[in-house]
C-alpha cells in the first residue's frame, strides 16, 4: 500500500482509509515528464572557437563522440553549430583540404539556430528537435542587450531525451508526488 501511496496511485486519509486518485500510471509519467526542464538532463556542450578550422571539428567530433560542435567566440557567446552534415558537404569539393578552411566557412549560423533554455520544459525542447528534424539543441543563458547574445551553457541531444524515458520507465528518477 505504501508503495502505492508514494506513486501516486492511492491516497489515503484518516477516517476514510485508502482510496484510487483517479491517476493512472500514464498519467504519472506524463506529470513526470512535463515537470522536467532542460537543466535536468543537459549535457556539457562541446566547443570549438571561430578561429579553428574545420578539421579541428572533424577531431573534435571523433574525440569527444558527438554529431556537432558548437563555435563560439569571447567568453562562450554562441555563433554557430557544425554538424556532420556541414563537414561533410565540405570535404565534397574537389581539392578542398579540411585543414585550410576555417569552422566559420562551413557552420550554421547563429541565425538559422533553433535554441533552447535551462528553464524551458523538456517536452517543448523535444518539440522542437521533432519539427526541426535536428540532432541537438544548443541550451543557451539569453543576455538581453543592444544585440542580442547568447552563452552556451549546455546541450540537449536525442541521447538526453531517450536516456530521461529509459530512466523513468526503469524507475530511477522516481514519480513526482
Amino acid at each position: 500500500m505504501a508503495v502505492l501511496v508514494m506513486s501516486g496511485l492511492l491516497d489515503s486519509r484518516s477516517k476514510v482509509g485508502y482510496f484510487y486518485t483517479g491517476k493512472n500510471l500514464l498519467s504519472l509519467f506524463t506529470e513526470e515528464l512535463n515537470s522536467m526542464l532542460v537543466r535536468d538532463i543537459q549535457s556539457v556542450p562541446v566547443v570549438l572557437t571561430k578561429n579553428a578550422m574545420a578539421y579541428d571539428a572533424v577531431v573534435t567530433m571523433f574525440v569527444e563522440d558527438v554529431g556537432s560542435v558548437f563555435i563560439v567566440e569571447g567568453q562562450g557567446r554562441l555563433i554557430g553549430v557544425v554538424s556532420r552534415k556541414d563537414l561533410l558537404k565540405a570535404s565534397l569539393g574537389p581539392g578542398d583540404d579540411l585543414a585550410k578552411i576555417p569552422v566559420q566557412m562551413v557552420m550554421t549560423p547563429l541565425t538559422k539556430l533553433i535554441v533552447t533554455e535551462p528553464g524551458e520544459s523538456v517536452v517543448m525542447a523535444a518539440r522542437k528537435i521533432i519539427d526541426n528534424e535536428i540532432d541537438a539543441l544548443p541550451v543557451v543563458k539569453v543576455s538581453a542587450g543592444i544585440e542580442r547574445s547568447y552563452e552556451i551553457v549546455g546541450r540537449l541531444t536525442k541521447t538526453n531525451l531517450a536516456r530521461l524515458i529509459v530512466d523513468l520507465s526503469e524507475g530511477k528518477r522516481g514519480y513526482s508526488s
